[in-house]
């Protein structure tokens, strides 16, 4: 629960309630109700807000504006007010609509910020902190910055989604949900779709070092739900295995390639079968979609003015590169003009003067203004001068200053902060309309009443999945199926550990040292057991196989994660039971 909540609310835990019930201070009920049955004479229950749609539709706003378990914390919307106060009950099936539209635009806003401004910061960090980017080159760096820096960027979505879920007990079903239903769907769907596509012999050493790490993380994240709550040690235990993991990688990779150098054979007694090298498919050259790159670069370099230079700066769109394009890839860039188009207001990593300099001002402006939903912003100094006025007065002067010392031709020789700097910004996209998202599944979750975790195995997951999917298949295709089956084990181990542990961590504080993960529905179990099935059933036919991959393999997984999906639905109905711990 938020620290505004939580002065005024206590926790407590009633069976025969599909969520979890509150306690709120004041004389009566939220409807006026007499005190029955209260732990304490100035405490009185405040129904769950899943319980709207059981009343009449004439108290559905009354319910929702009354009840504190409705009440939506960190966003800049509140859906819930809308659905059921500003649209009338006969047009809910509209306002449902236009909900899930804004929710698909809220995946593309995700998508394209980590793609196209968080991960080309990281990469751009990672550049001036001398960190290779080639896998192909024989550095200890190498498999640092991808189980690093590139899993960070890869699974910005999904750890920046669990970290704002887990910032609220009534959802942190969903970061659950989202984990382990990403996890299941990842290495079930998306792995058995590389083995449709493209027939290969996987990579031993790694795909093992990455199931058992990856198992054993679920199996942490099972105790953890099965004990109800996770402490300091606990949340700090994930991080520290998520390093331990690193470590492996890297010391591994070492050892590899000094036997390498040394003409030994590196391949074990037990696997004979496999490739002489982990990563020695080159790095694909066509998985990137360019937007932004300098396609149509002149070849003699000419003067343009600040202005002309910031007016180009600010286009999305390449018009030359568009005339040339398929329909649907113009309609889904049509979709994506006005969020790059707002991005590129606040990032942008090449040196452009006039707009480097904006973006002295309107991203510090972007992280106090978004920020606790702009708490921090509004925040009137003295009870005179606010907070986000007086960023903006420091952000002019140093950009002005920034302006007058520099030239349009050359970058200064602290260009590379900007990176720094962009990285933040796009850091606070990703978190505002994380929030965004959280908000709006637990709005749909209310008005279908739907468990949190149903809707994080489901619409999160495939959401934040989404952009691997349409990734790794690519890859394969293109020719590196080992290279995509890869990634579908070891970016996973980067959500689950530093989603939950930090996730949690954040949420922790000097009075309240855990936080508290009962899960609200049985649901959770078959989640757990499925993805733990699924692991083993990789774990054994994959070495069975003597790791060469096809067909078959691909059909079983796809099978196996829609009978995943049958008995979750069924049991999300109540149609299945299942004896919960």
């Amino acid at each position: 629960m938020t620290t505004s909540l939580s002065s005024q609310l206590e926790l407590g835990q009633d069976s025969s309630q599909p969520c979890t019930v509150l306690w709120a201070k004041g004389p009566g009920g939220p409807r006026g109700a007499p005190l029955v049955g209260v732990p304490h004479p100035h405490l009185v229950p405040v129904l769950c807000c899943w319980e709207v749609r059981e009343h009449n539709s004439s108290e559905w706003c009354h319910f929702i504006r009354s009840n504190p378990d409705c009440h939506l914390d960190g966003g800049f919307l509140d859906y819930l007010d809308g659905v059921f106060c500003v649209f009338p009950p006969r047009l809910l099936p509209l306002a449902v609509t236009l909900y899930a539209l804004w929710l698909l635009y809220l995946f593309i806003i995700l998508g394209v910020t980590a793609e196209k401004f968080f991960c080309p910061n990281l990469s751009a960090i990672s550049t001036n902190l001398k960190l290779s980017h080639n896998v192909a080159v024989f550095s200890l760096t190498s498999p640092l910055h991808g189980v690093t820096f590139l899993a960070f960027g890869n699974g910005a979505p999904d750890v920046f989604s669990a970290v704002v879920a887990f910032s609220d007990p009534r959802t942190a079903g969903l970061a659950i949900g989202a984990i382990f239903g990403a996890g299941v769907f990842v290495t079930t769907v998306v792995a058995g779709g590389i083995a449709l596509v493209k027939p290969f012999t996987a990579a031993s050493r790694p795909f093992l070092r990455d199931v058992i790490f990856y198992m054993v993380a679920v199996f942490l994240t099972f105790v953890v739900l099965y004990l109800g709550r996770i402490r300091l040690g606990e949340a700090l235990g994930y991080l520290g295995l998520y390093v331990f993991y690193v470590l492996t990688v890297v010391l591994c990779t070492w050892i590899h390639r000094r036997h390498r150098r040394d003409g030994l054979c590196p391949c074990p007694l037990l696997f004979p079968t496999e490739m002489p090298t982990d990563v020695e498919e080159p790095e694909p050259s066509g998985t990137n979609s360019g937007d932004y790159g300098e396609e149509y670069r002149p070849l003699l370099p000419s003067r343009e003015s600040s202005l002309r230079i910031l007016a180009s700066a600010l286009s999305p769109l390449d018009y030359r590169k568009w005339r040339r394009k398929p329909w649907y890839w113009r309609l889904f860039k049509a979709f994506k003009v006005p969020v790059e188009l707002v991005l590129l207001l606040t990032d942008d990593l090449n040196w452009k003067r006039p707009l480097n300099c904006l973006h002295i001002l309107t991203s510090p402006l972007l992280c106090i203004l978004t920020l606790k939903s702009g708490t921090y912003g509004l925040y009137q100094i003295q009870g005179i001068f606010p907070v986000w006025a007086l960023v903006t007065l420091v952000a002019s002067a140093l950009a002005l200053i920034i302006f007058i010392t520099t030239s349009n031709e050359e970058p200064p020789k602290y260009h590379c902060v900007f990176a720094f700097l962009g990285f933040l910004a796009s850091a606070m996209w990703i978190n505002a309309a994380a929030t965004e998202l959280v908000n709006i599944l637990r709005t749909l979750g209310i008005i279908f009443q739907l468990s949190n975790t149903v809707l994080g195995l489901t619409l999160l997951a495939w959401g934040n999945s989404i952009g691997d999917t349409f990734s790794d298949l690519t890859m394969a295709r293109q020719g590196y199926p080992r290279m995509a089956f890869s990634a579908c084990f070891g970016g996973i181990i980067f959500n689950i550990l530093v989603g939950v542990g930090l996730g949690c961590l954040l949420q922790m504080t000097s009075s309240q040292p855990l936080v508290k993960l009962e899960p609200d529905s049985p649901l959770v179990w078959v989640l757990a057991g499925a993805l733990g099935l699924s692991l083993v059933f990789s774990l054994v036919t994959v070495p069975a196989q003597c790791f060469h991959l096809g067909q078959p393999y691909g059909i079983c997984l796809i099978a196996s994660y829609l009978l995943f999906l049958c008995v979750a639905l069924l049991t999300e109905f109540r149609v299945i039971h299942f004896p919960t711990p």
